[in-house]
């Protein structure tokens, strides 16, 4: 608008714009910034309500500078974001094996229930140390050098040191020799490593879960039989397939390694 806009135009701009096309809205405000005499206009054609609006906002603004700075608010202790994932599910492992332990002190016909559970218990914590499902941070932390199969083997060695106590003390308490649930412990946790690795372990945790529950879990409980596998003598199978896993698990690890070693070239 390269004239003054008419006394008019102003005075129902003040007044809310009423019947003004967006068009005409606009030239004016883009004249008012630069016009002060049309300012002075529209401060003399604003109504009582607006005027008192406006006087009011001056006011609280006014008393907000005297007080000056509002003080920084206090932040609230949080616990570490891999605490705050895992500690749930591994309060959900611990009480996992309590149940089976008193399920197996009450029901001393049943097939051990410790043995049945002690290959997948620690599945519930190493799945939720490694989960994009969990972690609202995981694209950030998958993106940096020292992520991937390096992070998730750490994370997993911290939960196993958490579960693994939890089972020995369920093992010593209804009197099982440690190999019979530490070996199946170890196995199936390797075997998550190797079948879901870096982005993919909770799936593959959920699955091997679920077949040991469908495969062994269900029909020992039917038949009131432990299965061959978890017998005195399967430790040698156990070992062996640990022995297995772990070479995969760290074929996989040193290659990813080398991935980013390449990409930071």
């Amino acid at each position: 608008m390269s004239i003054h806009p008419e006394f008019t135009l102003i005075e129902r701009y003040g007044a809310g714009a009423g019947g003004l096309d967006d068009a005409s809205v606009w030239a004016i405000e883009a004249h008012l910034e630069g016009c002060d005499g049309c300012r002075r206009i529209l401060a003399g054609a604003i109504d009582d309500r607006t005027r008192a609006l406006l006087d009011r906002v001056a006011l609280g603004v006014a008393a907000g500078l005297d007080r000056g700075p509002a003080p920084a608010p206090r932040r609230r202790a949080r616990r570490s974001g891999i605490a705050a994932r895992v500690l749930p599910w591994l309060a959900t492992a611990t009480a996992l094996m309590l149940a089976a332990v008193l399920f197996e002190r009450t029901f001393e016909w049943l097939p051990s229930l410790v043995l049945l559970l002690a290959p997948v218990a620690p599945l519930l914590p190493v799945a939720a140390a490694w989960s994009r499902r969990t972690d609202p941070a995981w694209e950030l932390i998958a993106a940096t050098p020292r992520a991937g199969a390096g992070l998730l083997l750490r994370r997993t060695l911290a939960a196993l040191a958490a579960v693994i106590p939890v089972l020995a003390l369920a093992g010593w308490w209804t009197g099982h020799a440690p190999a019979l649930w530490l070996l199946p412990c170890l196995a199936f946790t390797a075997g998550t490593l190797a079948l879901g690795g870096p982005g993919r372990v909770d799936r593959a945790a959920v699955a091997l879960a679920a077949g040991w529950a469908a495969a062994v879990v269900a029909p020992s409980l039917a038949t009131a039989r432990l299965p061959v596998v978890l017998s005195a003598g399967s430790w040698p199978g156990w070992a062996a397939a640990i022995a297995v896993l772990a070479a995969v698990v760290g074929v996989r690890a040193l290659r990813n390694e080398s991935n980013h070693g390449m990409g930071a070239r």
